[in-house]
Parts: C-alpha cells; structure tokens; sequence
C-alpha cells in the first residue's frame, strides 16, 4: 500500500511583514480549502516569530470554517495599531534609554514572590501583545486539533538564551525529537505548547523581554532559523507549502549604490542586517532543498528506486532523518516590502500614527533614502501598512492558487 503522503506548512517571522501573511492564509482558508478534499489540514505546522503565532493559530482554528479562520485573523491585523504590540506611553518612552544603558530592567513575575520572572530584559515592554496572543488564538481547541481525526505535531522554535542553541518545540502525535539526537545545535523538545512559547519565539532579542520557559529564559527563533524548513523536513513532510515575506525579483537584479552618509546611517544598517539574518535564509535553505531534489531524482534514473533509500541510511546515521524528494510552493511577495512601507508612509504622515508612534517610525527612516524602508517594515505595526500587505498576500495566493491546489491534492 501507497504510504499517505504528509503535507506541512512553514511560516515566517518579520514582524510587522507578518501581515502579508495574514492575506496569503486567509485566500488559503477562503478559497482554497473549499477546493481541496474534504477535511482537508497540514499535517504539520511550523513557525518561528510572527510565523509561530500564525502557526498556533492555523493549528488551534483548524476545527472553524474557512471563512471564520480567515475572519478572526484578517481583523486583528486590519485594526492594527502600534499601541497593540507595545506599550508607549512617556514612562515607557523616558525608560527605554535608562534599560539602553543597563540602568534599569524590565522584570514581571507571574505571581509570588520565590518566582523566576516570567519575562526579564528588553528595552519595550511588549504586553500588549501578549494579550493578543492569548485571546486572538484559540488555545482550549489546540490539544484536540492535533489529536483528531488524523494526528498532527504544532513545532514552535526559540533561541535559548544561556546555550544560544535553538529549540524546537513540538507538540501533538506526530512530535518526535529522535532526528534531532545527533544535532548538537538544536534542542528538540517535545511538550504542550502554549502562548509562553510563541512569545518567546517572537521575543526580538535586546528589543523584547526573553521569555522563561521551564528553567531557561528564550527569545526570537529566528536568529538561528527563520524560515523553520527543518521540523518539516525531519518529521517526514514531503510537500511543503511556504510563505516568504521577501520579494525575490526575477532576472539577474542590479546591485544598487549607496552613498557613504547612507551606509553608516544605524536605521539603514539595521535594516539590512535584518533581512540578511532573517529573511535571506530562506532561499538558502529552498536552494538546497531542490539541489537535494534534482540529485535524488538523477540517482533514481540511473540506478533504480532503491537508491533514495539506500542513501538515506547512511544519511540517517548523521542527521535523524533520510532522504526524499520533497514538493514545494512557495508564496513570495510580488513586490517589494521595504518599498510599500516607504510609500505608506509618504502618503499617509507622521500625523496619522500618533505622536509616540510616529517618533519611533521617524527613526527607522533616519538617513535612509527615499523607498527604502527595511527597518520600518519591521515596526510599522499601522493598519494602513498592515492592510497593504494583507491585499499583498491575497492576490499573490490567488495568482499561484493552481500551483498550490496542485501541490496539495494527491
């Protein structure tokens, strides 16, 4: 018998670039689960940062019809405002440079005094957001989702801040940490996952408080992996539908020339590494992927079916897990982020955010040239920005909408 095929979803972090998500997820919901077999859901789910909170969500909400999924989603984005994520009052402001210059700390205990603290460090007090995770996702549903009617696995990845490896966290019937034995980087941790551990995933380090889980304090998964391709891969997913939040341009691309006052300017140079560290990466890994994929399909032709197999035991002794040609979809934004976050906010003003905001939004665009807005893309937390990039991702869903059904029908 023809073993059942096992379908996941890996999603992004990027912060406010999330949101392009939200609108590729919700065409998903809306008009492409109808089309698929009935009962349809990913096997798996894998997230890091905004990716995790997104990953909890499509794993909690997977018993609600498309239309709700994509409902309950789309308007917590579409009513975005930047005093949703963090709390900006003057206090908050004024202590953001004391917390700079380790004169103060961020502490919050989760009741009584012998405690840990829940959160520590951090320059922004982020409770905002951990409201939204705990009442946008429907965390009683979780348990029962990825046991029912067939069994699932949630992977959740954090950096643990005392080791600086990363860990995956996995739960549901489908979590295994055995292929990850051999890796001394990575932790694989199997356990009920909860909203501690998407915000510790979204924890962006130096900026949010690190978050404990257990005995160790975590923070953002996507300094070490952002794009989280691994769980699937390691669990047995062989079709994978991804979400990108990078535009990748087709044709060879001009490398464009910045002055020297440019490149030194700190929100310029922020922004570049931030997309080096976490949106880069993903085209590293999908790269690899379909050289892996051309090379088990060159072995097959000369030397029969068996060769994946007989590869992948040797493959097995060093990483957990074997080999296999592995399907992808991978929905990317059809243009480019940072520019849309620049136009957004040329037409709509500093005015239009708020006094506070709009200072923090100044600032990411200090000294960066006109359309390029890297680092705001990141912290425009704004629903004017926020409803671009969710009518972004619907209409880049509905263009690759064959490409994905195809995928995902056996």
């Amino acid at each position: 018998m023809k073993p059942r095929r096992r379908v996941g979803l890996v999603l992004s972090g990027g912060g406010a670039r999330g949101a392009y998500e939200v609108g590729v997820l919700a065409h998903f919901f809306e008009q492409i689960v109808p089309k698929l077999p009935a009962g349809f859901d990913f096997d798996l789910v894998s997230g890091t940062s905004v990716g995790a909170i997104h990953a909890a969500y499509v794993a909690a909400s997977s018993h609600w019809d498309g239309v709700q999924r994509a409902r309950r989603l789309v308007d917590t984005w579409k009513n975005m405002e930047v005093a949703q994520v963090v709390r900006l009052g003057v206090a908050d402001l004024l202590g953001v440079p004391l917390r700079a210059l380790g004169l103060a700390q961020l502490r919050r205990r989760a009741g009584g005094r012998a405690k840990a603290p829940e959160v520590i460090g951090g320059l922004i007090d982020v409770s905002p957001l951990e409201r939204i995770v705990a009442q946008r996702v429907p965390w009683s549903a979780l348990r029962d989702n990825l046991h029912k009617p067939r069994p699932r696995a949630l992977c959740v990845l954090c950096t643990q801040v005392s080791s600086g490896r990363v860990a995956v966290f996995m739960d549901g019937p489908l979590a295994d940490p055995s292929p990850w034995s051999t890796d001394p980087n990575i932790l694989a941790i199997p356990t009920e996952i909860t909203a501690m551990h998407v915000r510790a995933s979204a924890a962006i380090p130096f900026l949010f408080p690190a978050v404990r889980i257990g005995e160790h304090y975590y923070v953002d998964g996507g300094l070490r992996m952002n794009t989280p391709l691994s769980p699937a891969l390691r669990l047995g997913c062989d079709r994978l539908l991804v979400i990108a939040l990078k535009h990748h341009p087709a044709g060879p691309v001009e490398t464009p020339t910045f002055s020297d006052a440019v490149i030194t300017q700190p929100a310029f140079l922020i922004g570049k590494v931030l997309d080096a560290l976490i949106l880069d990466q993903l085209e590293v890994e999908i790269h690899r992927l379909h050289v892996v994929n051309a090379l088990l399909a060159q072995g097959v032709a000369i030397y029969g079916d068996d060769f994946i197999e007989n590869v992948s035991g040797a493959v097995r002794l060093q990483r957990g897990a074997g080999y296999r040609i592995v399907e992808t979809a991978v929905v990317r934004p059809g243009e480019d982020i940072g520019r849309i976050a620049a136009a957004c906010y040329r037409k709509h003003g500093a005015g239009a955010l708020g006094a506070l905001p709009s200072l923090m939004t100044r600032l990411a665009l200090r000294g960066v040239p006109e359309g390029e807005a890297d680092l705001l893309s990141y912290l425009f937390f704004d629903r004017r920005f926020t409803s671009e990039l969710i009518a972004l991702g619907r209409e880049d869903a509905r263009r690759q909408e064959d490409e994905i059904l195809q995928l995902l029908v056996d």
